[in-house]
């Protein structure tokens, strides 16, 4: 029997990558791709502000770090938030099958769907991925509510 990954240290490394990504002016959103031994793949963090470029989230960095696997069913994609429509569609796409998520407190984003079309969802509500993000929504509304808040 294989044993299960330990999503707390995984979430670790996509909280690093948060904090990289508000390091460089950006919002704290970081993510990591593992296959189901919990074997890193590929990290990243959102760099929207950073590049001037509306589709690098933390989550599509992840994955295109990751290069090209053979088969996503068994990877698991850890993100300090709830995925946007966005990044739930990459997961769907590739048929990555199980998405863990740091909070969905500040952004709820499309896990519903993701849970209704079969990929396993482990919200850890990570009280500091929830501060993190908060702190920065408070200091930043209007890139919050401009970039992030119609996803």
């Amino acid at each position: 029997m294989s044993q299960k990954p330990d999503y707390t240290a995984m979430l670790r490394i996509a909280i690093e990558e948060a904090h990289k990504g508000s390091a460089e002016g950006g919002i704290p959103i970081g993510a990591a791709l593992f296959d189901s031994r919990g074997n890193l793949l590929g990290r990243g963090h959102n760099r929207r502000i950073q590049e001037d470029d509306p589709s690098v989230h933390a989550e599509t960095d992840a994955f295109r770090k990751a290069g090209r696997q053979c088969s996503y069913r068994e990877t698991i994609m850890v993100t300090t938030l709830a995925p946007c429509w966005y990044c739930c569609g990459l997961v769907r796409q590739f048929g990555i099958g199980t998405v863990v998520v740091g909070e969905s407190v500040n952004f709820a984003g499309g896990i519903d769907w993701l849970r209704e079309n079969g990929v396993a969802i482990i919200d850890l509500n990570s009280q500091e991925c929830i501060d993190m993000l908060a702190e920065y929504i408070a200091a930043n509304p209007e890139i919050w509510n401009e970039d992030i808040g119609e996803e």
